[in-house]
């Protein structure tokens, strides 16, 4: 398919940066108790399930706020709809930590910082397809997706640092509270609506009404094969990241080599996002990196659930994230833009992330009540499912033959 030259800004980097320090800001107010999960049942003087709810409601929120946000963002646009989040997070980050002490305000100030995370993670396509050129769209995708698993990676580093370093519960979280209201501000303020001109070379700048475009991807048969692979594989990760060590514990794995097993899975993510999505701008292919994605993300999980022993955890653990995280997860976004336009971006990547918390949440459940050995292998016959479909995707329309 042939395009015609267009003008791009180098502001669009700007606004990504900008969207990327609120990203992974969000995700680390969403993990903060995650690893001082001990410590935290102590200063508060809760069970470890009251700790616990303190994450899993951001899960929970997800489910019923991700439509209406990617309304919002398509509707009124990015200023609104992701500043409307950014405010949320700068606030209720502010107010977590003014209020740390206090584990029902706490809890409150969770619940409001949950309801900004989808009208943040479900944008990035959005953000892509206003500023950048189809053949940095991925690359783009890709380093916005990837500020989630950084917001990760830095709370499970810095918040044991920052208590095991004299600080209390309470002054830590007053420090994130000010990285929140400062990640805020910084977005409020570089983020521009859309640049002078558009980068669409294909109109899929151009979208349908909301409704209308939720209709219009119902009839899109790749749309609904998508939509199952996010079913499965992010489903998949999302329960296994989570119950990561329950299942290193029961493999024989002590606290800490679990540790480096989930943390290896997030780093091998952000390598493999950082390399492959630019070959997929560069030589026009998205199916092909999908398929790579999918064998890799198999091969990864069937040596995760088949094999013992630290160094086999800690290769699969590799491998999953390497090819799930890293080239399955941005690209699949990007391409499911793609083929959905014209409806709209944020739609389309709110149902995909949709899916993948519900079934993460299920797949949780499974996992605790049916035993983490037995399940682990029927994810992993769910992932086999998703390897022969995934053959079955046409490629992109807006790639060039």
């Amino acid at each position: 398919m042939s395009q015609m030259p267009v003008k791009v800004y180098g502001y669009r980097w700007v606004v990504l940066f900008a969207y990327i320090v609120i990203t992974a800001t969000i995700c680390l107010q969403w993990l903060t108790f995650a690893p001082i999960a001990r410590e935290a049942k102590e200063f508060y003087q809760v069970s470890a399930l009251q700790i616990d709810l303190l994450s899993l409601v951001f899960l929970v929120v997800f489910v019923l706020i991700a439509i209406p946000a990617s309304y919002v963002i398509d509707t009124y646009g990015v200023k609104i709809g992701v500043g409307f989040g950014a405010v949320l997070t700068g606030v209720f980050g502010l107010l977590k930590g003014f209020y740390a002490d206090t584990y029902t305000m706490v809890l409150v100030c969770q619940l409001g910082l949950a309801i900004a995370q989808p009208f943040l993670l479900n944008a990035v396509t959005k953000i892509s397809v206003l500023w950048f050129p189809i053949q940095e769209r991925a690359t783009s995708v890709a380093l916005g997706t990837l500020a989630q698993f950084l917001g990760i990676i830095l709370v499970m580093i810095l918040t044991p640092i920052l208590l095991h370093s004299g600080q209390t519960i309470a002054q830590v979280m007053m420090v994130y509270g000010f990285v929140s209201l400062g990640s805020s501000i910084l977005f409020l303020v570089l983020v521009k609506e859309k640049p002078p001109t558009s980068p669409s070379t294909h109109g899929e700048d151009h979208e349908l009404p909301f409704l209308e475009g939720i209709r219009f991807l119902w009839k899109q048969a790749d749309m609904k094969k998508i939509l199952f692979l996010f079913l499965i594989g992010l489903g998949v990760f999302n329960a296994v990241s989570t119950c990561i060590d329950q299942i290193c514990e029961i493999k024989g794995l002590n606290t800490e080599e679990s540790g480096l097993v989930g943390g290896v899975m997030l780093i091998s993510g952000i390598i493999g996002g950082i390399l492959i999505p630019p070959i997929s701008d560069k030589i026009q292919k998205r199916k092909l990196f999908l398929v790579i994605a999918m064998i890799g993300f198999l091969t990864g999980l069937s040596v995760f659930v088949l094999l013992e022993g630290f160094v086999s955890l800690l290769i699969g653990s590799i491998v999953i994230g390497f090819f799930l995280l890293g080239i399955g997860a941005p690209i699949g976004f990007q391409y499911c833009a793609e083929i959905t336009s014209p409806a709209p971006e944020s739609t389309s990547q709110g149902l995909l992330l949709l899916v993948g918390q519900v079934s993460g949440i299920l797949f949780i459940l499974g996992l605790n009540f049916f035993g983490m050995v037995s399940f682990l292998y029927v994810l992993l016959g769910l992932t086999a499912v998703t390897l022969a479909l995934v053959f079955r995707l046409k490629e992109s329309p807006f790639m060039e033959p």
